[in-house]
C-alpha cells in the first residue's frame, strides 16, 4: 500500500480557490451567467468525458463562480466559447486540446490556486500540467493514463443479487471500508485529520441512494460502489471496492454488472476510469461490457 499523507481533501471547506481575475491572456476570462448555454452545449457535446461539469451545472444551473469558490475559466476564439477549465480545488478541463490547455496552465499559474488535483481527458490535463509545474508544489502522483470506459446497456454477466443502496444506519459499518478504498486508491488516508468531514461526504451519497453495498452473513461489507458523479446523461462509477477477503474469487464481475444495472436507472450511459496498470480490474470491466472511448490523466496533490 502506498504511504498515507495528509493532504488537503476535496470535500473540505477550507479548501477553496482563489483564482482572481488579473493578468490573463485575451481570449480567456472567468465565466458568468450569460455564458451558461453555451458552457452547457461544449459540456454536452461529450457527456461521458465532461460529466463532472454536467453534473455541476444541472446543480447550479449557471456557468458563474459559486459561493465556494470554484469559478469556470473560458477560452474563446472569436468571441465563441471553444473550451473551458472548472477552477477550483479540483481543475477539470472541458474541451480542451493540447494548444488551449497550456494557456489555460499559465492563467493558474498567475492565479496561484490551492490545487488538491487535476483530472479530465488525458491531452488537456498534461498539456495545463506542462505550464503549471513549473509553480505548482511536486505531486505525490501522476497518472498519465487512465481508460475511460463506457457501456450504455445492460451486462450480459449475472448481477450480484445482493448489491442494494446503502441505508443511512449501515454508515459506521460502510465508512471504514470507503476508507480503506480511498487509502488504497489514492494513497493517503482521508480521515487523517478527523473523519468529520469524510464521514459527511459518504453520508451524502447514501442519502443520495449513491452508494451500493452487499454484506456477508457477518454484516461485514464485500463489496461496495458508488455513483459519484450523476448527470442527466451519464453516470460516472466511483470507489469501487473488494473486501480483500473476498478477492480472488471470480465475484467483480457480477458485482460490477449489478452495479452498471443500478446505474442505468438512473441514466443511459454509464462509465469509469481506471488506472492503465491495474489489468485485474480493466479486464473485469471489459468482462462486463465497458468499452474504452477515452483516457483520463490524473495529477494528485
Amino acid at each position: 500500500m502506498a504511504r498515507m499523507l495528509g493532504r488537503v481533501a476535496p470535500w473540505l471547506p477550507s479548501a477553496k480557490s482563489d483564482i482572481r481575475s488579473a493578468a490573463s491572456s485575451a481570449a480567456l476570462r472567468i465565466l458568468g451567467d450569460g455564458d451558461t448555454d453555451a458552457l452547457w452545449d461544449l459540456a454536452a457535446a461529450d457527456p461521458v468525458a465532461n460529466i463532472f461539469m454536467l453534473s455541476h451545472l444541472e446543480a447550479a444551473r449557471t456557468a458563474a463562480p459559486t459561493s465556494a469558490g470554484g469559478r469556470v475559466i473560458g477560452v474563446f476564439d472569436g468571441g465563441t466559447l471553444t473550451g473551458a477549465c472548472w477552477a477550483g480545488v479540483n481543475v477539470v478541463p472541458v474541451g480542451l486540446d493540447a494548444a488551449a490547455g497550456p494557456e489555460v496552465g499559465r492563467y493558474l499559474a498567475r492565479s496561484r490556486s490551492r490545487v488538491s488535483s487535476i483530472f479530465g481527458p488525458a491531452e488537456a490535463v498534461l498539456s495545463i500540467w506542462s505550464e503549471l509545474r513549473d509553480v505548482s508544489p511536486k505531486p505525490f502522483d501522476v497518472r498519465p493514463e487512465q481508460p475511460l470506459m463506457q457501456m450504455a446497456g445492460r451486462s450480459t454477466v449475472t448481477p450480484a443479487p445482493g448489491l442494494r443502496p446503502a441505508r443511512v444506519d449501515e454508515l459506521d459499518v460502510l465508512l471504514p471500508a470507503c476508507t480503506a478504498m480511498f487509502e488504497e486508491e489514492v494513497g493517503y488516508s482521508p480521515v487523517s485529520n478527523g473523519d468529520r468531514h469524510y464521514r459527511q461526504r459518504v453520508k451524502g451519497l447514501i442519502e443520495r441512494r449513491q452508494s451500493l453495498v452487499d454484506f456477508d452473513a457477518a454484516g461485514r461489507v464485500v463489496f461496495k460502489a458508488e455513483l459519484g458523479t450523476v448527470s442527466a446523461q451519464a453516470v460516472q462509477i466511483q470507489g469501487v471496492w473488494m473486501n480483500p477477503e473476498y478477492r480472488g474469487q471470480g465475484l467483480s464481475r457480477s458485482y460490477m454488472s449489478a452495479v452498471v444495472a443500478a446505474a442505468l436507472d438512473v441514466a443511459p450511459l454509464v462509465s469509469l476510469y481506471v488506472n492503465s496498470y491495474n489489468a485485474p480490474a480493466r479486464a473485469s470491466y471489459e468482462a462486463v461490457g465497458f468499452e474504452q472511448v477515452g483516457t483520463f490523466a490524473t495529477i494528485l496533490f
